[in-house]
């Protein structure tokens, strides 16, 4: 028997060239039915939704313990056929179904995709037929969190240490580390200023790493990965010698964005300066790090944007399930708003959990 459904897609439209959405934006799209002759339907819709899940198994002996917890954000559903006792006949061809969504304007985390977790935002288009296994598509698309930028992440941070030598190394070592605040776009430069004062008795080095940690939380329990992102080392400083050293650290403009609300999935990082001694223990001082994701326009723009956080777009395209299109037929009418919120099934904002350090 051949197959009615020739195609089955959904797909939205972007609104900026980096293909990302905040809360609150409207995200218009479309459903693609293309049949090769006349189908019966019982239903066809669409919903939005947003969630974070996350996933992992540990080994105690041969006991295998699953660790899983998942965050539902919101599901909004529209109806574009709806079900009645009868069926909607569609003729055969090609069939394009417009629709629009305000994402909700709560306070949602960025998209995000790790190794045991996700956050994900998509569109699911599902149709119902008689006696047969419901068509599914879907989309995903990449919402990034703005970011409020508060006293706290502007204001300067900065940190001191001193140690003394012992064993194969005579004297003392100390450093004071300042950085101009806490929150950084991907791609902008971290000054990072350096007094040390070396009173050992060899010549020491100091040294860079910026780290990232991905925090996973289910059932009481965490899971943790660390990554060094970049390592960078500065020029020798003499014994019995003082100096103040200026760095300049770049955020690689690839980097994943923090992500600091959500309950169950956490993306941090920390730059991490150090005295390389030989022959002993490295003093260190580490300053937490906000990434943010870089919007279009100008640094100063982004700055205003900011009174406002990325990921790298992404979208399930993979057919016959979805595909997130570049360009849609434009949808009939701007009076067609979607309904309000209350109307649909959503579940509430989640409140920022503790920021461990």
């Amino acid at each position: 028997m051949p197959n009615i459904i020739k195609s089955f897609l959904v797909g939205y439209d972007p609104i900026n060239k980096s293909n990302t959405f905040v809360s609150g934006d409207y995200i218009t799209g479309q459903i693609t039915l293309e049949l090769s002759q006349e189908c019966k339907i019982q239903s066809l819709f669409v919903k939005l939704k947003g969630k974070a899940e996350v996933l992992w198994r540990e080994y105690d002996g041969k006991t295998v313990i699953t660790y899983h917890s998942k965050d539902k954000y919101f599901t909004i559903k529209q109806f574009v056929i709806q079900e009645s006792q009868g069926n909607t006949v569609i003729p055969p061809g090609c069939h394009v179904y417009p629709f629009t969504f305000q994402i909700p304007a709560q306070e949602l985390p960025s998209s995000f995709r790790g190794s045991c977790g996700k956050i994900v935002y998509r569109l699911e288009a599902n149709l119902s037929r008689s006696m047969r296994k419901d068509s599914k598509a879907k989309a995903e698309f990449t919402l990034i969190h703005k970011e409020n930028l508060d006293r706290e992440l502007m204001t300067p941070q900065q940190d001191m240490t001193d140690k003394k030598m012992n064993l194969f190394t005579s004297g003392s070592v100390a450093m004071d580390v300042s950085i101009p605040k806490t929150a950084f776009l991907q791609g902008e430069d971290i000054k990072v200023v350096a007094s040390v004062q070396n009173k050992s008795s060899r010549d020491i080095k100091l040294k860079y790493c910026l780290y990232r940690k991905y925090s996973y939380f289910a059932s009481k329990k965490r899971k943790l990965e660390t990554k060094d992102i970049l390592k960078e080392e500065g020029e020798a400083i003499p014994q019995s010698a003082g100096q103040t050293v200026t760095k300049i650290i770049t955020v690689p403009s690839t980097e994943t964005a923090s992500v600091l609300n959500c309950n169950i999935i956490k993306v941090e990082y920390r730059l991490r300066v150090h005295l390389d001694v030989k022959y002993a223990s490295n003093p260190e001082i580490k300053f937490p790090i906000v990434i943010l994701p870089a919007l279009e326009g100008s640094d100063k723009q982004q700055s205003s944007d900011y009174s406002a956080s990325g990921f790298e777009a992404s979208s399930n395209s993979d057919f016959p399930e979805g595909a997130s299109f570049l360009q849609n037929p434009a949808a009939p009418g701007v009076d067609g708003l979607p309904p309000s919120y209350e109307t649909y099934d959503m579940y509430p904002s989640l409140n920022s959990s503790d920021r461990k350090s």
